[in-house]
């Protein structure tokens, strides 16, 4: 093994912060904010360095760093801006060069612990880390990595066993957004703190589960990124899969990050490939005409697929999951509609009742509704009563994924952080429908996707719209 990595975590402290690609879109949207949250809350207490190709000093990065808070944070605080800014250093230089590496050890000095930000292009992943663990700027590194993890599961597996000759599985931290969002966390404390809803959290009760990510805008001007890409290894592989791991997995047997993730991959061992078969793929009506995709291109920008899960919870519960762009709305949630209660002649009851539903609303603002049936003022007819509940009213403002995510990087808190093991099982799922891709069916903007969902649904309950209430 190439020069020393640690994992963070253990009462260990951040010397430095490093970032690589800090010139890039995702720097500007996504990292300053961030940052300056985590000044703001007083978590930040080391330098920070940036690391990218472009002609810029320290004063440059400062000032691109101020634009970026200035336009997404409106209540921001010059006080906090400002100490955020005498932190920042700037290393210019290729990525893979030993100038580069000697350069960044010349801004950071002696340091004991590093973390070290890639949000470049994956292909880069393993050179960079493999450069940087030939002579590292610290004795302790933790390389931090951004999605997309592979492109299907022999690409994902030989970017693991390249990365593991040079440094430990404990010492890499894939980061994927969707993770740091605050109801994936609350979802686990939801079914396994309250007993009012973990009993109803298995096949004896819920008839079906939903989940839909619709986004009512197209790709727009990222054509020449989603092309290659497409719904299914953009939001299902990495954001929909982990999201059901949490939604179907056991009560973790161990405390610590990897219990958690022991139980997100023993649910993911039992769900069965994919067959094409179960699978719609779409595509939205002017997707080719859009700068940077192919005029004959078979990418999808929307996918639907039916799931089986072979584990004792959940056997015989079917399974759905949507995705698409240029949708009626903007959400994500998770549906577990239940089971219909029997027939009761005495009240008069109709042969077919309502079902109730458990719905957990990641996006927008999160929140859980719960449905009951009940007779209505006139007591004649029985009508749904919902029972909202919204996170951001009882508790307050949830961080933004990224600093939550920084957050958890910073105190070695790994449960935000997707293992090994879970991203081959995820890619694992999806490789016969990479592998015999259906052909895409054209949509109309603004619509639910291809007329074939409805066939992928025949014989249990069709998509329900999603809650978009407050």
């Amino acid at each position: 093994m190439g020069g020393a990595a640690a994992p963070l975590g253990g009462g260990s402290f951040v010397d430095v912060f490093v970032i690589f690609g800090v010139s890039g879109d995702l720097a500007r949207k996504m990292t300053f904010p961030s940052l300056y949250r985590l000044e703001e809350r007083g978590a930040l207490d080391f330098p920070i360095v940036g690391v990218a190709l472009d002609d810029w000093s320290t004063g440059d990065l400062e000032t691109r760093m101020r634009e970026s808070v200035s336009s997404q944070i409106a209540d921001a605080k010059p006080s906090v801006v400002d100490r955020l800014g005498r932190r920042l250093r700037y290393v210019r230089g290729d990525f893979t060069s030993r100038d580069t590496v000697d350069a960044l050890r010349s801004a950071v000095g002696r340091v004991h612990q590093a973390l070290v930000y890639l949000e470049i292009p994956p292909a880069l992943f393993a050179p960079v880390i493999e450069n940087l663990q030939r002579e590292p700027i610290a004795s302790e590194v933790t390389y931090l990595i951004e999605k997309p993890f592979g492109h299907d599961l022999a690409s994902a597996q030989a970017l693991n066993e390249r990365l593991h000759r040079v440094v430990d599985e404990q010492s890499i931290l894939r980061i994927d957004h969707f993770l740091g969002k605050q109801p994936l966390a609350d979802l686990v404390h939801l079914r396994f703190a309250n007993e009012v809803l973990e009993p109803l959290w298995r096949r004896e009760h819920v008839e079906e589960i939903q989940v839909t990510m619709a986004e009512d805008f197209g790709v727009e001007d990222r054509g020449s990124f989603y092309d290659p890409v497409g719904a299914l290894r953009d939001v299902v592989v990495n954001h929909l899969l982990q999201l059901l791991a949490l939604v179907l997995m056991e009560p973790p047997s161990r405390p610590g990050a990897d219990g958690l993730w022991d139980a997100r991959v023993a649910v993911l061992r039992e769900m069965d490939l994919i067959e094409p078969s179960r699978v719609v793929r779409g595509q939205y009506e002017g997707y080719r005409s859009i700068p940077g995709v192919g005029a004959d291109s078979t990418t999808e920008t929307f996918i639907a697929l039916a799931l089986g899960v072979h584990s004792w919870r959940w056997d015989g519960v079917p399974v759905v999951v949507r995705a698409g762009k240029a949708l009626p709305v903007t959400a994500t949630e998770v549906r577990l509609v239940l089971r219909r209660p029997p027939r009761l002649g005495a009240l008069g009851l109709p042969e077919h009742l309502e079902a109730n539903e458990i719905i957990l609303r990641i996006d927008p603002d999160s929140a859980l509704r719960v449905t009951l049936q009940s007779l209505d003022a006139e007591e004649r007819h029985l009508a749904p009563v919902h029972l909202d509940l919204s996170f951001r009213a009882e508790l307050g403002r949830s961080p933004e994924p990224y600093e939550v995510l920084f957050l958890a990087a910073l105190e070695g808190d790994r449960a935000r952080f997707a293992r090994e093991d879970v991203v081959e099982e995820a890619w694992r799922i999806v490789d016969p429908i990479l592998a015999h891709p259906n052909p895409v069916v054209p949509y109309r903007r603004g619509s639910w996707g291809p007329d074939g969902v409805v066939a992928l649904t025949r014989g249990h309950r069709g998509f329900r719209d999603p809650w978009l209430g407050a």
